[in-house]
């Protein structure tokens, strides 16, 4: 059996690329940036970088996400690897994609005009480098998964606000209307909402009850 050492193994450049979601006013948008550096210099990009060796994967990420919007303690969620000998013309790239989903008006516009970054929405992106339209598509199914399985909105949403509100969230994210009616017992169902004694009088004649999420 033949043994390889580490000082004989082929050597591989690893990377993390950020997929950042926004939502405002029902609307889904993924923040990009034109590229640095060559090749592929001022197209189209997600924010990413190379892993520092004292680093790891999840570090990475955050640098990331801080230096391209001053966000800390945000959630980041792994979406996975992309590893295609091809995937980049610059190196042989192995890159691991992480999603977060932030409040667009939160963000340091300072540091986001810094990087001419900009809010695309998600049904009308420009065409992206290399394979990062792959990972904008499996951040999605990412995050739909989770909004099927949990209620989305804890650090999106005002801090009181209307089922409405929280379903017209859910749509952007599935990109397709929510049935009114199971989307309520389905959200009411998860036990992460207090109802409030206070009504939002401009949805309907009748108004909506406010509610606000539990605390954790």
């Amino acid at each position: 059996m033949n043994t390889i050492t580490y000082s004989k193994a082929e050597k591989h450049l690893v990377a993390v690329d950020c997929i950042i979601f926004g939502y405002d006013e029902g609307d889904l948008q993924v923040l990009l940036f034109p590229r640095a550096i060559m090749p592929e210099q001022g197209k189209w990009s997600l924010m990413g970088g190379f892993v520092n060796l004292d680093e790891s994967l999840e570090s990475a990420a955050k640098r990331v996400l801080f230096n391209i919007t001053g966000f800390q303690d945000i959630r980041l969620d792994q979406v996975g690897a992309f590893s295609d000998p091809n995937r980049d013309s610059g190196a042989r790239v192995i890159s691991v994609a992480f999603s977060a989903l932030i409040r667009p008006n939160q963000h340091d516009k300072d540091l986001i005009r810094e990087h001419g970054a900009q809010w695309w929405p998600i049904n009308k992106l420009p065409k992206l480098i290399f394979d990062h339209e792959k990972m904008v598509d499996k951040a999605l199914l990412h995050l739909q998964a989770l909004a099927d399985s949990e209620l989305i909105g804890r650090d999106l949403l005002p801090e009181r606000f209307t089922l409405m509100q929280v379903r017209r969230l859910h749509e952007a994210i599935f990109r397709k209307p929510l049935d009114p009616g199971n989307f309520r017992k389905k959200a009411l169902s998860m036990g992460v909402l207090n109802k409030l004694n206070i009504k939002n009088t401009s949805e309907s004649k009748k108004g909506a009850f406010y509610y606000e999420f539990s605390k954790p």
